[in-house]
């Protein structure tokens, strides 16, 4: 038997309560995602899946999801008779999440299966109910769990600042147990990130090289070609920095550079994951200046479409000073990483969607080639998380022909050539959570630490009134190579490979 049918076998019967049952993100991710679970046996056939709905009656709700996977969902191609099935697990709740009642309602609605009342509710609201929620089901007994599990998930942001998180985990754990939040990272669900694990602890070259000794620096990377598009409220508030850096690729990070666990389970990852975090230094507020960079894109074009300044995008302020390009030059002091530097960065309208992390190895000590004309790069392993999962090693090798000139071979090992078996993220992570398996969700403590390494930078960033710009679809950021200026080949700016 395998992993994967071990643990299809334990997904239990289950109340899947939906908060926020007719939003943007139920209708794009979560629905689509839970019928495809349904489908495979990722999610037992007995389970329900509850809406809770505001202002709606039951056959509207119905036909705004079916609605949702015409617009959001055509591949599944979900006909009458899919729907019929789907459906058929399908039950809502109305309600307003500041009335008392809405909660009682919830409970009324959860149904014994397989002899437990299981549930697992899924906060898809705004991060503001997330408290008043956890506090709406306490008052019922619906975190007790007497009579089955109960699992609350939370999507980020976590928090807007050190001040907010701490507030929202103070909140959330005089009610329920941390071991039964799952804050949920989507783009830790993704395979290729997952795998970044199995990379690191189950090949044995990797860990000799796995250090200051051999490794000049490391760039974490996430870049994408669209703007902001329907997000400018949230965007506003939050910019490149919070967005991206300070929940996903921190988080990458830790998985990059942390020691071996001492056994394969959530506490343990996690443990070794805050030992990273810890060892980060920390900023002093005249070092943020050198060791970030933040801009905001300009018109250009990207691909071969017109895009508009960031400014010009729909209710976004003329005069913002949002970053939608920011990166930030971590270091670790510990034994295994002091002296090198992480840099993370993250930047909308690129010139390309990758997002990958780059170790870039330190030059020869001794250069035979030095009176060529051509000269060896430094030596770098990547690892592309999106679009084109897998592995790329840069290394160097001789010209053919009567010449001892070398050039860079460029080796690619894809992770799944056959990208329709690979599962969705949120399908990965549901499906952890009903199974009760933590290791891809933030632990309360990693999150405040997070917060605490950037607060330096969110108040020097506070109050900007300008900014610098950059051309949309260009990687046109002078800023960016002067942070990578004292690393081996400089600022690394991803490749498409065709």
């Amino acid at each position: 038997m395998t992993a994967t049918e071990q643990q299809l076998e334990t997904a239990e019967p289950t109340n899947i309560v939906i908060f926020g049952a007719t939003g943007d993100l139920t209708r794009r991710k979560l629905m689509p995602a839970l019928l495809r679970m349904l489908c495979c046996g990722l999610v037992h056939a007995d389970s329900r899946i509850i809406g809770v709905v505001h202002d709606s009656n039951e056959a509207e709700w119905l036909q705004l999801l079916k609605d949702g996977f015409d617009e959001f969902s055509p591949q599944l191609n979900v006909d009458e008779a899919s729907w019929l099935k789907f459906s058929s697990h399908l039950k809502m709740v109305s309600g307003d999440l500041g009335d008392e009642a809405t909660y009682q309602r919830v409970a009324d609605s959860l149904e014994t299966l397989g002899g437990k009342k299981n549930a697992m509710f899924y906060c898809a609201i705004p991060p503001e109910w997330y408290g008043k929620v956890a506090q709406g089901l306490h008052r019922v007994g619906m975190v007790n769990e007497d009579n089955g599990y109960r699992r609350l998930v939370i999507e980020k942001p976590f928090g807007s600042n050190l001040e907010t998180a701490s507030r929202l985990d103070k909140e959330l754990q005089s009610v329920i147990n941390e071991k039964q939040i799952y804050r949920i990272d989507h783009y830790l669900g993704k395979e290729s990130v997952q795998n970044l694990l199995v990379y690191r602890f189950a090949n044995s070259i990797m860990e000799p090289l796995w250090n200051r000794n051999y490794i000049d620096h490391i760039q974490i990377s996430a870049s994408e070609t669209i703007g902001i598009e329907y997000r400018a409220k949230y965007y506003e508030n939050s910019g490149a920095l919070r967005d991206m850096i300070q929940s996903h690729l921190m988080q990458i990070m830790t998985l990059v550079a942390m020691e071996p666990p001492v056994e394969f389970t959530a506490d343990a990852v996690r443990d070794e994951k805050m030992k990273v975090l810890r060892a980060v230094r920390l900023f002093e507020p005249e070092q943020v200046e050198n060791q970030t960079v933040s801009a905001q894109y300009a018109s250009g074009t990207v691909g071969d479409e017109t895009a508009p300044a960031y400014v010009s995008e729909e209710n976004v302020s003329p005069d913002s000073a949002t970053e939608t390009f920011a990166a930030v030059k971590f270091y670790i002091d510990n034994w295994r990483w002091q002296g090198v530097p992480f840099i993370l960065w993250t930047g909308k309208r690129m010139k390309a969607r990758v997002s990958e992390v780059m170790i870039r190895f330190r030059k020869p000590p001794f250069n035979l080639f030095d009176s060529h004309a051509s000269l060896p790069a430094a030596n770098a392993l990547v690892f592309r998380l999106q679009p084109d999962g897998g592995v790329v090693i840069r290394m160097n090798a001789k010209k053919p022909g009567l010449t001892t000139d070398n050039e860079e071979m460029v080796m690619r090992a894809p992770y799944a050539n056959d990208i329709e078996h690979v599962a969705d993220a949120y399908e990965i992570l549901m499906h952890d959570v009903l199974i009760g398996d933590s290791t891809l969700f933030s632990r309360g403590d990693e999150v405040e630490e997070c917060w605490s390494i950037l607060e330096p930078v969110l108040k020097a960033w506070k109050d900007r009134f300008s900014i610098e710009r950059y051309r949309a679809g260009t990687w046109d950021i002078a800023a960016m190579d002067e942070l990578t200026e004292d690393c081996v080949g400089g600022w690394h700016k991803p490749t498409i490979y065709e």
